[in-house]
């Protein structure tokens, strides 16, 4: 018999189903068994090494490990890993201290970073130590990206997201605030030896149908959390329609709930087996009042002398894989606001196309799956930049792939 190769990582990966799981690969059995013993601080530098926000994604991830988790197998259910990261977290003590040194003497390479999310703050974590010099432009006044301004204070305090960053702009982040980068040549004329783009997927996908431009009742999802995000929102009408079921919409319900909306209604066009959302995001939002509707798809925004009214929608029959739907009749729906959280998309009118940075088909960069560089030497992406919309544990997994490759270029 062949002794077992466990000179591979990979080895171990794959032995333990939740970690390999994990995009960061996160070392879950033994930052429990940290947890177990009392040792939340240790747990939560053991989460900080691969996943850089370990308070912040114990409130907000995906969890990609918990369904690959072995539990779930034998005991019909998985172990709470996301929450139990939150309990490092929460009761962790004082870490300042065990966090990566950041050497006096620079090495002398100059890194540039766009948007100060998930993404480029994980390539300033994992640079900084190494004597980099990291500058991190940002459009907005605080830092935080998409993780401020998209996920609603109630799941994300600010408390909790600004304690993890500070960590990290501490390390010496060059940190530019209401900076935002209107040209990829400009940049590249500055000068830095490599440059990462983590602008996430800053735009909402519009639904064009009739009456959508005949009233300002009709919001863009994340337009409208962010505005919530920076207090010009705070109050909203009382029948609310939510176009659209994955969690950017769930937290369009819950925070319309909490701005005064009584009759709330996620539509969506699919039966519930399709549904984008997490399980967990639809319970919190159904035992909060919100009522989904399935099978309906939007026909029209009904105005009447300029004032929204409500939209028709068509009710849908599906076959069996939902491919395939046929119309049983049109229905209205009153509505004083609807919300649009029907996708995200990427927005690069910044990066000319004479710059070397080739795009695809769908106007998104073309990307390196491993290295993270885009066709021109020496330009990274990462995060929803790279790829599209994904979370925030996708975002950091790409930036250590990216921090990596910077590093050797």
């Amino acid at each position: 018999m062949k002794p077992t190769d466990v000179q591979n990582p990979n080895y171990f990966h794959k032995v333990v189903d939740c970690q390999w799981a994990c995009p960061a690969h996160t070392n879950v059995p033994e930052y429990i068994r940290l947890i177990a013993q009392g040792r939340y601080t240790d747990a939560y530098m053991l989460n900080r090494e691969s996943n850089v926000f370990p308070a912040i994604l114990g409130r907000t991830c995906d969890r990609p490990c918990e369904p690959a988790c072995r539990r779930g197998r034998l005991d019909g259910k998985p172990v709470a890993i996301c929450r139990l990261k939150r309990v490092a977290a929460d009761l962790r003590g004082e870490i300042e201290h065990l966090l990566p040194k950041i050497p006096d003497k620079k090495n002398g390479k100059r890194i540039a970073c766009v948007g100060a999310g998930p993404a480029s703050l994980t390539v300033a974590n994992d640079l900084l130590p190494l004597g980099y010099q990291v500058t991190i432009f940002e459009k907005l006044e605080k830092p935080g990206g998409l993780m401020r301004t998209n996920i609603p204070a109630f799941r994300l305090p600010e408390r909790v997201l600004m304690e993890e960053i500070v960590l990290i702009l501490n390390m010496g982040v060059d940190m530019r605030f209401s900076s935002p980068i209107d040209s990829m040549q400009a940049l590249l004329q500055q000068g830095y030896d490599a440059i990462f783009v983590g602008s996430g997927a800053p735009r909402g996908k519009n639904l064009d149908i009739p009456g959508r431009y005949e009233t300002d009742r009709i919001h863009i999802g994340i337009d409208w959390l962010e505005s919530i995000a920076f207090g010009h929102i705070d109050s909203i009408g009382e029948p609310v329609l939510i176009i659209g079921v994955g969690n950017t919409a769930m937290d369009c319900c819950r925070s319309s709930r909490r701005l005064g909306g009584k009759d709330i209604k996620v539509m969506a066009r699919r039966p519930r087996g399709f549904f984008k959302a997490s399980p967990w995001e639809l319970e919190d939002s159904e035992e909060e009042g919100v009522e989904i509707v399935i099978n309906h798809a939007p026909k029209s925004f009904v105005i009447e002398n300029g004032k929204l009214k409500g939209m028709l929608f068509e009710r849908l029959e599906w076959d069996a894989d939902a491919k395939r739907s046929k119309t049983l009749e049109t229905v209205f729906f009153p509505a004083d606001d609807v919300i649009l959280a029907i996708g995200q998309e990427n927005a690069f009118p910044w990066i000319e196309r004479n710059a070397g940075i080739q795009f695809d088909k769908w106007d998104v960069p073309i990307v390196n799956e491993s290295t993270m560089e885009s066709t021109r030497p020496g330009v990274f992406f990462g995060g929803d930049a790279a790829f599209g919309p994904k979370n925030i544990i996708w975002a950091v997994e790409h930036a250590h792939q990216a921090a990596i490759s910077i590093h050797n270029y």
